[in-house]
C-alpha cells in the first residue's frame, strides 16, 4: 500500500530531522536558546518517530532505528560542543547559525508537508490509529517551523550587518 511507504518516509524524515536539531543544538551550544529548544525539539521528533514505528509495522514496512545517536555521534557530538565554545559569539559564528537554521528549516518544512500528506491519507483510509497521531504531530511540527522561521528572522539581521 502507498500510505505504508509515506509513513516509513515520514518515519525516516522525522529521525533525520531529529538529527538535524541535536546538530544545531551542539554546534551552537554557545546560544542557550538555540542549544535547549533544539534538545526539546530533537526528543520531540524522536518520540514522533517512534509513535508511527507500530503504525509502520502494520503496514508491512521495515520501521527505521530508534534515532538515538550511538557511539560516534556522541564523539561528534562533543567536538561540535567544544567547536562552538571556542567560536562562541564570533561574527562569523552568526552567519554559521543563520545557515544551520535554514537547514533545520527546510528539514521541518519538508517534514511537516509529509505529516500533511499522511494526515490526508490517513483519513482517506481511514485509519483511525494514524489519524490520531498524525493529527498531533503534525501539530508539533508546524510549530518546529515556526521557531526555526522565527529564530531567522531574529539572528539573520544581526548576522548580516556585523
Amino acid at each position: 500500500m502507498k500510505l505504508g511507504s509515506a509513513v516509513a518516509g515520514l518515519a525516516e524524515a522525522e529521525l533525520a530531522l531529529a538529527d538535524d536539531f541535536r546538530k544545531l543544538g551542539e554546534l551552537h551550544a554557545a546560544d542557550h536558546d538555540v542549544f535547549h529548544q533544539s534538545r526539546t525539539f530533537a526528543k520531540q521528533c524522536a518520540g514522533h518517530a517512534e509513535k508511527l514505528r507500530p503504525i509502520v509495522e502494520r503496514y508491512g514496512r521495515e520501521a527505521p532505528g530508534d534515532g538515538e545517536p550511538g557511539l560516534w555521534e556522541s564523539v561528534m557530538g562533543a567536538v561540535r560542543r567544544r567547536t562552538s565554545e571556542t567560536i562562541g559569539r564570533r561574527p562569523e559564528s552568526g552567519l554559521l547559525l543563520v545557515q544551520d537554521l535554514r537547514d533545520v528549516y527546510l528539514s521541518a518544512q519538508e517534514t511537516f508537508i509529509t505529516w500533511v500528506i499522511v494526515y490526508q491519507g490517513a483519513q482517506a483510509a481511514r485509519d483511525r490509529q494514524l489519524f490520531e497521531v498524525s493529527s498531533e504531530c503534525q501539530l508539533e511540527t508546524e510549530l518546529q517551523v515556526k521557531w526555526a522561521l522565527t529564530q531567522l528572522k531574529v539572528v539573520s539581521p544581526q548576522a548580516l550587518s556585523a
